[in-house]
């Protein structure tokens, strides 16, 4: 009687697996980077990203031009502009009224519009806060603000693609063929 335990609970585990996996095809999920979908790497080559002001706009533009553009740019239809800002906020304070952590705000508005006219399209907004700690050592400090600002560029092109694949789905683009 125990050898049937495990065969059973296995034979549940796999029916449970297998309702699962229905369910998903029935409820008409479908994968965001997936063979049909209109958010392709080739539909987002065709968005020219236009330049980015101060050190991390360059950062982010950099950023947005390796997740989107991964094999270089297409024939464009769109263009996206993108206005960053940053701000810094202390947080952790002593007695002796010195900060000890931080926050860097990094928060990106962008917009799409087609090229050839001025039609905006589409427009979003996007908002990444990272800590760090504020060290006795300037050097380090610095170095750890640095870090909190990579992250936070990496988090917010990441937040961008993902809102422009999705909007790229629901208003239907077609995928591009390249070559």
């Amino acid at each position: 009687m125990s050898s049937t335990r495990p065969a059973r609970r296995r034979s549940l585990l796999a029916a449970s697996v297998l309702a699962a996996a229905l369910a998903m095809s029935g409820c008409g999920f479908e994968p965001l980077y997936g063979q049909r979908s209109g958010a392709s790497s080739a539909a987002l080559s065709a968005i020219d990203i236009q330049l980015i002001a101060d050190r991390s706009g360059q950062m982010l533009r950099n950023e947005l031009l390796q997740q989107m553009q991964p094999r270089g740019q297409t024939r464009t239809r769109y263009s996206l502009v993108v206005t960053l800002t940053e701000s810094l906020s202390n947080l952790g304070i002593r007695k002796d009224e010195i900060a000890t952590r931080a926050n860097l705000t990094l928060s990106a508005t962008f917009t799409i519009t087609e090229l050839g006219g001025a039609k905006r399209v589409f427009s979003g907004s996007a908002r990444s806060v990272n800590s760090y700690n504020i060290l006795t050592s300037d050097f380090a400090t610095l170095s750890a603000r640095e870090d909190a600002r990579r992250r936070g560029v990496n988090q917010l092109a990441l937040e961008i693609r993902e809102r422009i694949s999705v909007w790229l789905i629901r208003a239907g683009e077609p995928p591009q063929r390249t070559g």
